[in-house]
């Protein structure tokens, strides 16, 4: 709390008035961190626009968020603290569960558009993402594997994609 306080020209109380503790600060530390690297830009349903393309652009753009040596960096981060001081951990993983929610949006919107079948959308973004960091993340930060090369992310996104519509789509042919 000192260096932070020297850092920012401030006394350690008004650190101490900005955050409730040093469990709160290194929270919003993360968070912050997270925002900056991890950074997602939202993807929404386009009606006219056929599936596979909006779900290749947006799942190309989680696999290059992947391949962020930041990113991996402060997922490794975020993971010890989960094990290890699960309430310092919480909102970093609330943040996450509102950009998953993203997926679950854009399910529930081609499900309303009558382009895939019914299904609960938080399962099916499961499904759809489970692929992606079973090759592209999980392996990077458990592991230190570097991340996959250009071609690799793109014959993994179309192999993702397409095991997603062969279950998912109302129309096999037309997606």
């Amino acid at each position: 709390m000192d260096s932070i306080a020297a850092t920012a020209q401030v006394s350690k109380r008004t650190v101490y008035n900005h955050f409730a503790s040093k469990d709160v600060l290194f929270a919003a530390i993360l968070i912050q961190l997270f925002d900056s690297n991890g950074a997602v830009r939202e993807v929404a349903y386009q009606p006219g626009k056929p599936l596979r393309a909006q779900l290749v652009e947006l799942l190309r753009l989680k696999v290059a968020t992947m391949a962020n040596r930041s990113f991996l960096d402060l997922s490794r981060v975020a993971i010890g603290e989960a094990i290890y001081g699960p309430d310092r951990a919480h909102a970093l993983f609330a943040r996450l569960s509102e950009r998953e929610a993203g997926v679950c949006s854009w399910i529930r919107s081609a499900q309303e558009d009558g382009k895939l079948k019914e299904c609960d959308p938080q399962f099916a973004a499961m499904l759809l993402q489970g692929p992606i960091k079973a090759v592209a993340f999980w392996p990077q930060v458990l592991m230190d594997a570097p991340p996959l090369l250009p071609s690799t992310q793109f014959e993994l996104v179309d192999a993702a994609v397409d095991m997603f519509l062969s279950q998912f789509s109302r129309n096999h042919g037309v997606v």
